[in-house]
């Protein structure tokens, strides 16, 4: 009946135009600029600007959201899964040459990173200057001697991790950074392990969300007791090119000290 042809018909079209949404959202590039202050966060070293990008899969970095940090950024942090499997390497090259031209790269291992040729991966991060916190640390030092501690775990669904090995390579510095892919670190630290922020990545803020429902939750930042855990959206997607209510997004956190713990109001750029 026609009217039966008329009613599928529109359904065919509110798919295609749902899908189209979604695609578009999954390309969006968004910058988030935030303020983070910290208590313990060492008086004499200033602010530290860092550019946090995870999960790119298989996007390719937009230059005008590159343009749009340049020149406020200290160090890059990348959360894991810079590709999967069936990723060139090419462009992976390609995306690091780009984070470059903001400042010196650091990079921890997430579970799509192990697709493939891990090693071949291996090699072209070190090929390219990247410092990869493999279950280390490296720290930052002010006139006043070693002040900060950047820690990175390797992946945790890959069984890989070893927060024990990256605390014992710290010194003993006031304020201590750790970047995980995999923010179920969480369940691994007690307050003794003096950590003050967490980065993280890999939920994709759910990447699919329903009514506000998806398998994980959105990204933010909480904070539980003087550290601040920070879960991010991630720049791509996995599985399928598309995203719903949990738009995807990079990061430009500038740390500073303050009375207490605290989480400065977002601004958000889109590019």
């Amino acid at each position: 009946m026609l009217w039966v042809s008329g009613v599928f018909f529109i359904i065919i079209v509110l798919v295609f135009v749902m899908v189209f949404y979604m695609w578009r959202t999954a390309k969006q590039d968004r910058l988030i600029i935030q303020d983070l202050y910290f208590n313990d966060f060492p008086e004499g070293f200033g602010d530290m600007r860092i550019f946090f990008i995870s999960d790119l899969h298989r996007r390719i970095l937009s230059d005008h959201l590159i343009e749009g940090a340049r020149g406020k950024v200290d160090l890059v942090i990348i959360g894991g899964d810079i590709r999967e499997s069936g990723v060139p390497i090419e462009r992976v090259e390609n995306n690091l040459l780009k984070l470059k031209e903001l400042g010196p790269l650091y990079f921890v291992w997430g579970n799509n990173d192990y697709e493939g040729d891990f090693h071949e991966l291996d090699a072209t991060l070190l090929k390219h200057g990247v410092k990869i916190l493999d279950n280390t640390a490296v720290s930052f030092e002010s006139q006043k001697g070693r002040e900060i501690a950047l820690l990175g775990i390797d992946d945790i669904t890959e069984e890989r991790d070893r927060l024990d090995l990256a605390l014992s390579d710290c010194g003993n510095e006031p304020f201590r950074i750790l970047v995980s892919h995999n923010p179920s670190v969480k369940k691994q630290l007690t307050s003794e392990h003096r950590i003050s922020l967490v980065l993280s990545g890999h939920t994709h803020g759910g990447q699919i969300r329903i009514f506000g429902y998806g398998p994980y939750q959105i990204g933010g930042i909480k904070k539980e007791g003087d550290c601040l855990y920070m879960t991010s959206n991630g720049y791509g997607t996995s599985a399928v090119p598309l995203r719903l209510e949990a738009r995807p997004e990079t990061h430009l956190f500038t740390l500073k000290r303050g009375k207490r713990t605290e989480i400065g109001e977002a601004v958000e750029k889109v590019y």
